[in-house]
């Protein structure tokens, strides 16, 4: 009996991301595909340049995608720019800090912590303490938006603590970009990467990265090969430059850039304050909502990311179960806790796409339902009504 065509379920996605894509970013992917030599696909490769320096407020000629998720952004990032015997100072206050000191060790490098409790932002004080003790250390590694514990750190002043002691600056900028405010070059950030599936609301599988002119410096004045062939910067480049003879060096992912190019595009048409604006009303009227349920946000007021939404479990409620019911009986995905927060919390994301009206109150109907369905009385009509009096003021 033959095997039949896979059809996905329909479901809405709020949960760490992916988060869901637009139709006309499907559409786009399902265009003709061509070489990826093609004079036309090397057109589009010059557009995407473009739109992404645009999306990252730069205008670091070395800005594009690498193929591959976020993940292989970050390690490109980490195997161009640290060597063996190098010291990193690595800021951990989630999970994905932990992620950077897994790359610097792996690079041979030495991985001095400044950790910070879940839920807070980088304390700049620690980033401080941690240069003066660690004199010549390279770089800063920290994570601008924690995925994990929906913390946000201040990313210009943490670039500039490291700019004084004579280090680069690696930011994981993830659920970042798109979704709150990011300033490359206002900032100095000196190495960057971000993902498509967060707040660009594109499938996963590519990552945005950008190197400013100290990174490329560092690249160049390397002792040792990048230990990586796939993400040496000095080979990807070969095809990424801005000449029309590119070299060839690995076949990209070609419907998977038409996808990338579309959302852009989205975000160009919208324009980045209005994208930040529209994250910040949404996470509003999601938190008057989920007080307004009896349920309350991780950590505190002016370090929370407004479109990756860390809920405190109440005493009594079975986690997966509602999760479980969430996907089942309503379609709906959201997120479980990572690391500390496993069994503990529901990360709700409000990224690119799925931060809308529509979004923010079919979650609040939906977990009202399932809350019920698991013994915890909502009163509905005053969870709906506080999210609309946010959208009405």
């Amino acid at each position: 009996m033959p095997m039949p065509s896979f059809q996905p379920p329909l479901r809405t996605l709020m949960g760490p991301g992916p988060s869901d894509v637009h139709p006309r970013v499907l559409a786009a992917m399902a265009r003709p595909t061509i070489g990826h030599l093609d004079p036309a696909f090397v057109d589009l490769m010059d557009d995407i340049k473009v739109l992404l320096r645009r999306a990252f407020k730069t205008d670091n000629e070395v800005t594009f995608p690498v193929s591959g998720p976020g993940s292989v952004g970050m390690e490109a990032c980490f195997v161009n720019l640290v060597e063996p015997g190098d010291t990193v100072i690595v800021c951990r206050n989630g999970v994905f800090g932990g992620r950077m000191k897994e790359n610097v060790e792996r690079c041979g490098a030495t991985a001095v912590m400044v950790d910070d409790p879940w839920t807070r932002a980088v304390d700049p004080q620690r980033v401080e303490d941690a240069f003066k003790a660690n004199p010549g250390a390279k770089a800063l590694a920290f994570v601008m938006a924690e995925t994990s514990t929906g913390a946000l750190s201040d990313a210009r002043t943490l670039t500039e603590i490291a700019h004084r002691h004579g280090a680069l600056a690696i930011v994981d900028a993830v659920t970042a970009l798109g979704g709150v405010e990011l300033d490359v070059d206002g900032w100095d950030i000196d190495a960057i990467y971000s993902g498509t599936q967060k707040c660009l609301s594109c499938p996963p599988g590519l990552s945005p990265v950008s190197f400013g002119a100290r990174a490329i410096e560092a690249l160049r004045a390397r002792r040792t090969p990048v230990q990586s062939w796939f993400l040496d910067l000095n080979l990807v480049l070969g095809y990424w430059s801005g000449s029309a003879r590119r070299s060839y060096h690995h076949t990209a992912p070609i419907n998977a850039l038409y996808g990338l190019h579309e959302a852009l595009l989205m975000l160009h048409e919208e324009g980045l304050e209005a994208a930040w604006a529209r994250h910040a009303l949404h996470h509003r009227a999601l938190r008057a909502g989920l007080e307004a349920m009896g349920l309350r946000l991780a950590g505190v007021d002016g370090e929370r990311l407004p479109q990756l939404n860390v809920v405190t479990l109440p005493d009594g409620v079975d986690d997966a179960a509602v999760r479980q019911t969430l996907l089942t009986d309503y379609g709906l995905e959201i997120g479980a806790g990572l690391g500390e927060f496993a069994g503990k919390a529901w990360r709700i994301g409000l990224m690119g796409q799925s931060a809308s009206r529509r979004h923010v109150l079919t979650c609040l109907a939906a977990l009202g339902g399932a809350l019920a369905r698991h013994h915890r009385a909502v009163d509905l009509g005053a969870t709906l009504a506080a999210a609309e009096a946010v959208y009405a003021r």
